[in-house]
């Protein structure tokens, strides 16, 4: 009979005694231990089981749960005597900032401040032991104290570190989990440079210079590069996706989700929750599934869109909504279920993320929504450049997100929007020039982002408008842009699908008042090009007859616009 499957349960103790579904993950515990690194990061995806195996670790390890073994009995870690004689017999610092969140500086701080001064109260019974001096317990106090300074903080687990070791007279196991959260709301609300330097302090006291620390595991999704917070840490093991250290310790393998969708029922569902599921890929292992959509699915039997919608997703909005022509390319094509190549370093230099698209694509991939088809060994990367990775979108249900995530960039302007693209397709030319400009008025605040934005050039308005174009007629056509064809590269072709319909190829230009009296001109101008570089040359290829291929001309004069 099948387990309950309960859901969002991240305690390992409250999984066991509630009997819920659970499948066993504990030989990540003999795997991290037997390999002696002293601080291991290990990045994941969010919603794949990172705070369960952290919760495991600490209730595998802490000295609080010693006579809690039977928690255990009956995984493979309990098959080892060796590590049943381990269980229970250490002391634990376990740490969590995934809910530090905050909107400033100060208050960030403040929530960091409070998550150490918990750890403080939860061994609060150590201030009184003999094992403390006077001025151990001054110092305790002031880390209760809710006026704690910012250097008793940056040394706050270093203290404790010591004092715990004093009490239990062995080493301590750090854990922390989620350690980049705030860092990705510095970077969106603007004070990443003061929060890296208090980060780089309270890192360096607590994992490089603590002689009474024995292990660490720190947790997250992100790889933050180490020259910002990192810079210290020569003892750190960095295991990121590509890595195939703990490969099938995070996330469910296929193995496991087919025995699952047979103990529930489902049995003859396999081949859709691969198509929707399926496709993460942790260093050689392939066929990784999000634990978060599969435990939903085995709950409510229905294929929806489960992990990717656990999250905002504002950051990755922000930087493909405001990317440059290069960015919105890249998008465009990976919708289209093509993949994309470029070189990137896979440590996230946030402050770099504005105006390096290897930099956006290292972050997509880490938070889980590209996959790893192929990727060049350093050894091989002449120069001094990054190595080439080969990407695409990692599943359906990231696609289904995307597609989404791009619908609710036009919701502003959704009713001008879908008019404009019925107008596009009847080839209502008075209609598209009333709606267009409309559009235009609302969309180039959204699109035309980033550090230098600029209304005179129009290139990340359009290819925000394609993404749209992509996923309001990728049901019809083909939706193509900056391709070769002829003797040049068009701007957008819409291709139907159905040969008998028209097709359409749009050529966007900015009015130079150096070469053009008017916006006219200008369409003309665009009119003349693709008829000089012949862009039809595809479509006609195709089977496409010469007077079924429309063609237009979009002028641009700040957020004005004229099309003929």
């Amino acid at each position: 009979m099948a387990k309950t499957v309960a859901i969002g349960i991240q305690s390992f103790d409250k999984i066991i005694e509630g009997n819920y579904f659970y499948i066993d993950k504990t030989s990540f515990i003999k795997e991290w231990w037997e390999s002696g690194d002293d601080v291991t990061l290990i990045t994941r995806p969010r919603r794949f089981g990172k705070t369960l195996n952290m919760s495991m670790l600490e209730q595998f390890f802490s000295v609080d749960y010693a006579e809690r073994g039977e928690l255990f009995e009956g995984l493979s870690i309990w098959e080892e005597e060796k590590y049943r004689e381990l269980q229970g017999t250490y002391p634990v610092i376990s740490l969590s900032f995934a809910r530090i969140k905050e909107k400033d500086y100060k208050k960030t701080k403040a929530k960091i401040y409070e998550v150490i001064r918990n750890e403080y109260i939860k061994y609060s019974f150590i201030k009184d032991s003999d094992v403390l001096t006077d001025a151990d317990r001054d110092t305790f106090n002031r880390m209760l104290s809710r006026d704690m300074e910012e250097t008793d903080a940056t040394s706050g687990l270093y203290q404790l570190s010591d004092f715990m070791y004093r009490y239990y007279g062995k080493k301590v196991i750090i854990l922390l989990d989620e350690y980049d959260t705030p860092m990705q709301e510095a970077y969106v609300n603007g004070f990443w440079d003061e929060l890296v330097a208090f980060t780089r302090s309270l890192f360096n006291s607590t994992f490089k210079t603590n002689p009474y620390m024995a292990r660490a595991v720190m947790t997250g999704i992100t790889r933050v590069s180490k020259e910002s917070i990192f810079s210290d840490l020569n003892n750190l093991k960095v295991v990121t996706t590509t890595s195939n250290e703990y490969a099938t310790w995070f996330g469910f393998t296929e193995q496991e989700v087919f025995c699952a969708l047979e103990d529930c029922g489902y049995g003859n569902r396999k081949e859709e929750i691969k198509r929707w599921y399926d496709g993460f890929v942790f260093g050689e292992q392939k066929d990784i599934y999000n634990p978060w959509s599969i435990l939903n699915f085995l709950d409510t039997g229905k294929l929806a869109t489960y992990w990717a919608n656990t999250s905002s997703n504002s950051l990755v909005g922000k930087l493909i909504r405001e990317g440059s022509k290069r960015v919105k390319l890249s998008f465009e094509t990976l919708l289209l279920g093509k993949t994309i190549c470029c070189p990137m370093d896979e440590q996230i230099v946030y402050n770099q993320l504005d105006n390096s698209e290897g930099a956006i694509w290292s972050l997509l991939l880490a938070s889980g929504y590209l996959k790893v088809i192929h990727y060049e060994s350093e050894e091989n990367v002449v120069g001094g450049g990054f190595p080439k990775y080969e990407l695409e979108l990692t599943n359906f249900e990231v696609k289904r997100m995307f597609e989404r995530m791009v619908h609710t960039w036009f919701e502003e302007q959704e009713g001008n929007y879908n008019d404009f693209v019925e107008a596009l397709i009847l080839g209502d030319l008075d209609a598209m020039n009333e709606y267009m400009n409309r559009v235009a008025e609302q969309m180039f605040s959204s699109f035309d982002g980033g550090i230098k934005p600029s209304k005179s050039q129009p290139e990340r308005f359009y290819h925000g408008f394609v993404l749209g174009l992509i996923v309001d007629l990728s049901d019809r056509y083909v939706i193509t842009s900056n391709r070769e064809s002829g003797f040049g590269r068009y701007d957008v072709v819409i291709e139907p699908k159905d040969k008998k319909e028209d097709a359409i190829i749009l050529e966007f230009k900015v009015f130079h008042s150096k070469k053009e009296t008017s916006l006219e001109d200008t369409v003309a101008s665009a009119l003349a090009q693709i008829k000089e570089k012949n862009y039809e040359a595809d479509l006609i290829r195709k089977g496409i007859p010469a007077e079924h291929i429309r063609k237009y001309g979009f002028a641009f004069e700040g957020k004005k616009v004229l099309i003929g």
